[in-house]
């Protein structure tokens, strides 16, 4: 599977977590001394899909247009 891809996929799984996440908010807590932040794993997803959209736009080829005067 091409890089672009597979980068594809991640962003498209992660937009679903983010969804469902979101769609059924839930509170932050602390269980047996290890604290459970949902807004913190909202933010980490968030840069995941940020990510991956940077390393995308690295694999488009980019066109530029430009005329030449004489």
């Amino acid at each position: 599977m091409p890089d672009e891809d597979v980068l594809k996929l991640i962003r498209s799984q992660t937009l679903a977590i983010i969804q469902q996440v979101t769609a059924q908010p839930k509170p932050s807590y602390e269980l047996d001394g290890q604290r459970v932040s949902w807004s913190e794993y909202l933010g980490r997803l968030t840069a995941v899909v940020d990510w991956c959209d940077t390393q995308l736009a690295r694999e488009t080829p980019c066109e530029r247009r430009s005329r030449g005067t004489t």
